[in-house]
């Protein structure tokens, strides 16, 4: 990544925390215009602003010229937001990033030009690129902070570089439930929802039971959640446990009525 005469050091050091992001660790700085703030006010804020990623600060290359900065790169793109009648292949992100990567995996360099915050790259800095990368933004308010588009372009890179999964996923606690299981519980609280007359009109019994299993069957069930839904059916069919202190009742003395979620259930079906 390649930023040419940067304006303020805290987005340098932004940069180089989006460049860690995605595994990118060659920094070059091209005639920043606070110089490289080694030391002084400018060094502790660009170190703040990288949030951690201050190995790639005390790494950049700093160059007086752009030509210096990609003489041994096999390819160069240059980032911008408008069109500059240069007759370059122009593509996004998502599109030069696979070829980028792709080469890089061959063996090539390629470095990516971003310009200074206020202007963007000069036309002849654009030309020493082989290929133009623009974002797809809203035309109306084109402009992208620095960090931000070192930070899609790496993002693109990334993806194309690796296999792109989620660095983590979900933990599965407890095993599928088997169908005895399953059977069991639906026998059960089926059993206890007639006795309490749930299934009404009883003409639609056979439909409601249907609906009731797909629900629990769309859940994909663990052991672990059949015995937690067993169990609170259980404590609401056969009350608090010994010693248990009774729920407080709301003012008036009786519980607020609830929908009749029998006829809900009903409806899902013919």
């Amino acid at each position: 990544m390649i930023l040419v005469r940067p304006q303020l050091a805290v987005n340098i050091g932004m940069c180089a925390r989006a460049m860690a992001n995605f595994g990118l660790t060659d920094l070059r700085l091209v005639s920043p215009r606070e110089g490289w703030p080694r030391s002084s006010a400018y060094r502790k804020g660009a170190h703040a602003a990288a949030a951690g990623a201050v190995h790639l600060l005390e790494a950049a290359a700093l160059f007086e010229t752009l030509e210096d900065a990609v003489l041994d790169l096999n390819f160069v793109w240059a980032t911008t937001a408008r069109e500059r009648g240069q007759h370059k292949q122009i593509l996004t992100p998502a599109e030069a990033m696979p070829e980028c990567a792709h080469k890089i995996a061959n063996g090539e360099k390629h470095g990516v030009l971003f310009g200074p915050e206020r202007t963007g790259l000069a036309n002849d800095e654009v030309a020493l690129a082989d290929a133009i990368v623009t974002f797809p933004v809203n035309p109306a308010y084109a402009s992208l902070n620095l960090a931000q588009a070192v930070l899609l372009t790496g993002y693109e890179w990334a993806r194309a570089a690796t296999d792109a999964r989620a660095p983590f996923s979900m933990i599965q606690r407890s095993p599928a439930a088997p169908r005895e299981m399953v059977l069991s519980f639906f026998a059960y609280l089926e059993g206890e929802l007639e006795r309490a007359g749930f299934f009404r009109p009883e003409a639609k019994q056979p439909v409601m039971r249907r609906n009731l299993r797909n629900m629990f069957h769309r859940m994909q069930l663990t052991e672990q959640d059949v015995r937690t839904l067993r169990g609170m059916v259980v404590r609401l069919v056969e009350g608090p446990r010994a010693g248990a202190a009774p729920d407080k009742m709301p003012a008036g003395g009786e519980a607020a009525p609830s929908p009749d979620s029998s006829d809900s259930l009903a409806q899902d079906e013919g």
